[in-house]
C-alpha cells in the first residue's frame, strides 16, 4: 500500500525541513502499524528562496522524496493538480508545508478509508485563532454566500488537507479545467467524505502567502466557477430597473399633463442616471467575468509548466 503526500510549496525554505521531519515520523509509525509505504511529492511553485534546493537535498538522501519545480509561479491550485497528476499512491493526501495541516491526523484518516465506508477523509477547522478578526469574518461570509449561490456544498472551514482513494483522485484529475477551485472540485466529484474537526494550528515557520486581495480574488474564482447565480442576479436587476423606468415614465407624463413641466428636480434625475449606469456597469462586469473565464478555457493553455523534476536530477 503506497500513500502519496502532495505538498505545494511557495517560498517554504524554513518550513520544508520541519515538515519533512514530522511527516517522516508519521510515515515510520504507519509503516509499522499499517504496512504503508510513502512518497513525498513537493511541488515548487516558482519559489524565490531555497525551496527547490532543499527539495533536491531531500531527494538525494531519501528516494521517497520526489519534486516538481514550475517554470514560474502558477498558483497553489496548479501545484495541487500537478502533485495529484504525479502521485502513484493507492491513497493520495494533499497538505500544506507549514504544518497547519497536522500529519498526526493521517493514521486516523487512513483508518476511515480502510474501513471501506469512505473514499475521502477531509479536515475542517473549528476555530480561526490567530487570524485577524476581519479576515475570519469575510471567510465566514464567503462560505455562506457560495453555499446559497451554488448547488455544490463548500463546507465552512474546509482545508485542502485530505486523504483520498485512488478512485476519487482520478475523478479529480479528470476535471482538467484551467480555472481551478479545488474545494469546489473535491465537493463536485462527489464520493463519500468523512470530515475531521480540529483546532487551528499556527505556522511553524515563515509567513502566509495569502493577503486580503488574494483571498478575495480566490473567492470570486470559487463563486464564478461553481455558480451561475450572479448572471441570474444581473438579469433580475436589469428587469427590475426596466420596470422602475417604465413606472417613472408614467409618473413623469402624468405630472407634466397635470402640473406642467418645471425644470426642478434635476439633481434627483442625475442621481437616478448615475445609479442606473452603475447597475449597468455592474451587470456588464459580472457577464464579463464569466466571458473571461470562458476565454481562458478555450485557449487550452497548460495548467502548469514543469521546469525540473527529480528525474532530471537523477539523470545528471
Amino acid at each position: 500500500m503506497l500513500i502519496s503526500l502532495v505538498v505545494p510549496c511557495y517560498n517554504e525554505e524554513e518550513s520544508l525541513p520541519i515538515f519533512y521531519k514530522e511527516a517522516s515520523k508519521i510515515a515510520q509509525q504507519m509503516g509499522i502499524s499499517h504496512g504503508a509505504d510513502f512518497e513525498f511529492i513537493f511541488v515548487d511553485d516558482g519559489s524565490k528562496d531555497r525551496t527547490l534546493q532543499i527539495a533536491r537535498e531531500l531527494h538525494r538522501k531519501d528516494a521517497r522524496v520526489r519534486y516538481i519545480s514550475f517554470s514560474r509561479n502558477f498558483g497553489k491550485e496548479a501545484g495541487i493538480y500537478a502533485g495529484l497528476k504525479a502521485a502513484k499512491g493507492d491513497y493520495v493526501a494533499t497538505m500544506d508545508a507549514d504544518l497547519q495541516d497536522p500529519p498526526s491526523l493521517l493514521p486516523e484518516m487512513l483508518e476511515l478509508l480502510l474501513s471501506g465506508e469512505y473514499d475521502c477523509a477531509a479536515t475542517r477547522r473549528t476555530t480561526r485563532e490567530g487570524e485577524p478578526p476581519v479576515r475570519s469574518w469575510f471567510a465566514k461570509k464567503f462560505y455562506q454566500i457560495i453555499n446559497k449561490l451554488s448547488d455544490t456544498e463548500i463546507v465552512d472551514g474546509a482545508r485542502d488537507f485530505r486523504l483520498m482513494s485512488r478512485k476519487m483522485t482520478d475523478a479529480v484529475l479528470s476535471m482538467a479545467e484551467y480555472n481551478r477551485f479545488s474545494k469546489g472540485i473535491f465537493s463536485w466529484v462527489g464520493f463519500k467524505t468523512k470530515w475531521i474537526d480540529y483546532k487551528n494550528v499556527e505556522r511553524v515557520a515563515g509567513t502566509t502567502k495569502w493577503n486580503f486581495w488574494g483571498l478575495l480574488k480566490y473567492s470570486i474564482e470559487g463563486i464564478v466557477g461553481f455558480s451561475t447565480a450572479p448572471l441570474l442576479m444581473a438579469a433580475g436587476l436589469g428587469l427590475a430597473f426596466c420596470v422602475l423606468a417604465f413606472v417613472g415614465i408614467i409618473i413623469v407624463v402624468v405630472r407634466a399633463l397635470m402640473f406642467g413641466d418645471p425644470t426642478s428636480g434635476w439633481p434627483s434625475l442625475v442621481c437616478i442616471i448615475l445609479l442606473c449606469s452603475g447597475v449597468q456597469l455592474l451587470c456588464t462586469g459580472i457577464a464579463g467575468e464569466y466571458l473571461a473565464k470562458t476565454y481562458l478555457e478555450t485557449k487550452h493553455r497548460p495548467i502548469y509548466i514543469a521546469a525540473e523534476t527529480e528525474e532530471d536530477l537523477d539523470a545528471e
